[in-house]
């Protein structure tokens, strides 16, 4: 039976974190960080690596780890949330350069302290299963050759084979910059060392509102001259946040380990992560221990942006989700899905990531990732680091820092639109799976209507 919820596959695995104290009460400190996922912590580590006298408390309403840091699908990848094109060349190629710098950075900081996350750098492969696909993957490669640091390589249906065997792949497009991990052990390991630095870590401590100098929370008042969100998909429950950022579900499953006769048959022995072109696309990783985590949208949104906090997803949403990973490899219909489950990522009204300080009130935020967290938030940690103790750097410079987007139309708006614009993603994946070499106009058309494009 499949289990489902339970946070997540990868913290079932490893064994929930001992429980840390909340906040005894009203404290103050230098820097309040509101939530103890990526964005936090990695703002903690380096603020206290760059000044350790610094009082620094990081404030979660569950655990370290309970939200998207603990339930992804393990991708550390370059990807510029929203895209390059917006930030024009020279801010563009900055950005892209930083983001495979990232990538790297993420892993030599595991590797200082310790922290055994499964990484493994493998590149990113993205795999076409129709004409309609396979069309927009060459059309992507060719925009992708006009910038630099993207490396890309464009394989056909053998070269794609020889990597790893996907049922009807026609072709795919490669980059070196992304390494699988286990999200769980990083998460887990880096809370570890920010705490070794001296930061405070307060759990089931919800934080209602953030104001100048001050987060309020349910168990007392933490002042602080510089405040920064690190909410992501959960900053709609946040007062005046209600419309900021939309949470988007995502959920996942996780095959039992694969016997060596199907790995066998499905190869990808290079570690590489694994998407496809679909307009709902899914997205992959063989982990550590021989498994296939496998990911995609369930529903998509909950009215009025509704969060839910167990990490259980539909049965309908498993089910899909099953027979598309065995479409993809039947090899593993000889294994079975032993979990399932959801969480949500946070989406701006563009697209597009940020990360800034408002210097006149000392909040400062970073998120609206799109589901490219792993690494784009190691980026914003040292860039709010970089903001808070005033330091100009090449980071703080890049094209991302202090943008906003506009904020999300009110329900029921919110809600038919997003439902609406998955229903012509879904039509238009089930017209380009007939045949055909050209996009779906109803495609086009919802790319134009959400922003995306």
């Amino acid at each position: 039976m499949t289990g489902n919820g339970g946070v997540s596959h990868w913290w079932q695995q490893i064994g929930l974190p001992p429980s840390r104290p909340p906040l005894p009460g009203d404290v103050q400190v230098d820097v309040a960080i509101v939530g103890a996922g990526y964005t936090g912590l990695w703002a903690a580590y380096y603020l206290a690596a760059l000044q350790p006298d610094l009082r620094i408390a990081v404030l979660e309403r569950r655990f370290a780890g309970f939200g998207a840091s603990g339930r992804n699908g393990g991708w550390l990848t370059n990807s510029v949330t929203g895209g390059r094109e917006g930030y024009g060349r020279e801010g563009g190629s900055r950005q892209q350069r930083a983001m495979n710098e990232t990538v790297d950075e993420v892993i030599r900081v595991a590797r200082d302290e310790g922290i055994d996350a499964d990484i493994r750098k493998g590149g990113e492969l993205t795999v076409a299963r129709n004409a309609a696909q396979w069309a927009r993957l060459r059309a992507f490669f060719a925009e992708e050759t006009t910038w630099p640091h993207t490396d890309v390589r464009l394989w056909d249906a053998d070269e794609t084979a020889a990597h790893v065997r996907v049922a009807g792949a026609t072709g795919s497009v490669w980059h070196p910059h992304c390494a699988r991990l286990h999200p769980a052990k990083l998460v887990h390991g880096l809370a570890a060392a920010v705490e070794r630095r001296g930061v405070r870590i307060y759990e089931d401590t919800t934080v209602l509102a953030i104001e100048p100098g001050r987060a309020v929370t349910d168990r007392g008042v933490v002042r602080a001259e510089h405040i920064l969100r690190a909410t992501e998909g959960f900053t709609p429950d946040l007062a005046g946040e209600h419309r900021t950022w939309l949470p988007m579900n995502s959920s996942m499953i996780v095959t039992a380990p694969l016997p060596a006769e199907a790995w066998d048959e499905i190869g990808w022995e290079g570690a590489a992560t694994l998407g496809d072109g679909a307009h709902v696309y899914m997205y992959a990783q063989r982990t550590a221990d021989d498994r296939i985590a496998f990911g995609g949208r369930g529903v998509p949104y909950r009215y009025g942006s509704r969060v839910d906090s167990d990490g259980r997803t539909q049965t309908r949403t498993i089910e899909n989700l099953t027979a598309l990973l065995r479409s993809f490899f039947p090899a593993a219909a000889r294994v079975p899905v032993d979990h399932a489950w959801a969480g949500v990522l946070g989406v701006p009204r563009d697209w597009s990531a940020t990360v800034g300080l408002d210097r006149g009130t000392g909040i400062g935020w970073a998120g609206g990732y799109v589901g490219t967290g792993v690494a784009t938030t190691n980026l914003a940690g040292r860039t709010l680091a970089d903001l808070v103790l005033g330091r100009e750097t090449e980071r703080t410079t890049l094209p991302w820092v202090g943008h906003r987007a506009r904020r999300w139309e009110p329900e029921p708006l919110r809600w038919l639109a997003v439902h609406g614009l998955y229903a012509a993603y879904h039509l238009a994946d089930r017209q380009e799976s007939r045949g055909g070499a050209r996009t779906s106009p109803v495609a086009r058309i919802a790319d134009v209507v959400s922003g995306r494009h």
